[in-house]
């Protein structure tokens, strides 16, 4: 089957590789030697996996899922803080609008996490519509170390863990693990083998009307307080706190490893 992306073959995929049986198409991030950072090439190849989601009319399941330890580390830093390449308006403007696709997309969109997920990373999990999880699996928002904020991720993370929860990850930055993340239902499964409710989920989405997803998805929306608004402000913050010289500082500090802050369970 052809899995094209915007006029190009498979492999020009430079972030993800796809895979389509039988109604479900798995997009797997493939950048483990950056983190499954999240690039503009990322966003736009993740846009155009959707497009064709929508172009195969018997898909119901996008599965998202990643190589390596990492299932996405968030925005990648290099880029960030590259005067080449960073453009905070831009950047903040296509992952809001793909976060908001993932929950808007008329196909039933399942994060497969296994290992690592960092800030920018929280949003595609807590946007997408189920979320099953291996037991090692962590979730951290980092964003106020570097004097950030989880601008885009928040709406979203507060739609599905509510906002005491949203508030205390994004304040704490501590790590959530997988069994403390599927209480406050970041998580909807805990499981080492995903097959199984896969199987089961695309059983029944197979009986779905092609329409069915994407009208419900669109109802709910409408009873949710996300709107233009949310995203004008969102990507407003990001983009003011992105051009603060002692961000950019902080962000190229980590990057380049001269910061001594990790990100485990070891933390005082």
């Amino acid at each position: 089957m052809d899995l094209t992306l915007d006029g190009a073959g498979p492999t020009a995929h430079r972030t993800l590789s796809l895979a389509y049986d039988r109604g479900m198409l798995t997009v797997r991030l493939t950048r483990p030697e950056r983190q499954n950072s999240i690039t503009p090439v990322l966003l736009a190849e993740l846009d155009a996996a959707l497009d064709l989601a929508e172009r195969l009319e018997d898909c119901r399941l996008v599965v998202l899922e990643a190589e390596g330890g990492t299932f996405c580390s968030g925005m990648d830093l290099y880029d960030a803080v590259d005067p080449g390449t960073a453009d905070a308006d831009q950047g903040g403007t296509a992952y809001y609008d793909l976060l908001e696709r993932l929950t808007s997309v008329g196909r039933i969109v399942v994060a497969r996490v296994d290992g690592q997920v960092v800030g920018g990373g929280v949003g595609l999990v807590a946007a997408s519509d189920f979320v099953l999880a291996t037991a090692r699996s962590q979730f951290s928002l980092p964003e106020a170390l570097w004097g950030l904020m989880p601008c885009s991720v928040l709406p979203f993370l507060v739609r599905r863990v509510g906002f005491q929860r949203a508030h205390t990850m994004a304040l704490s930055t501590l790590p959530v693990g997988a069994a403390e993340a599927e209480r406050c239902r970041l998580v909807d499964e805990v499981t080492e083998d995903a097959w199984p409710f896969l199987r089961r989920l695309l059983f029944r989405a197979s009986r779905f009307d092609g329409t069915v997803v994407g009208d419900l998805k669109r109802y709910l929306r409408r009873l949710w307080i996300v709107d233009g608004a949310t995203q004008d402000l969102a990507v407003g913050e990001f983009s003011r706190l992105m051009s603060s010289d002692a961000v950019r500082r902080r962000i190229t500090e980590f990057a380049s490893g001269q910061a001594a802050v990790r990100f485990s369970t070891d933390l005082p």
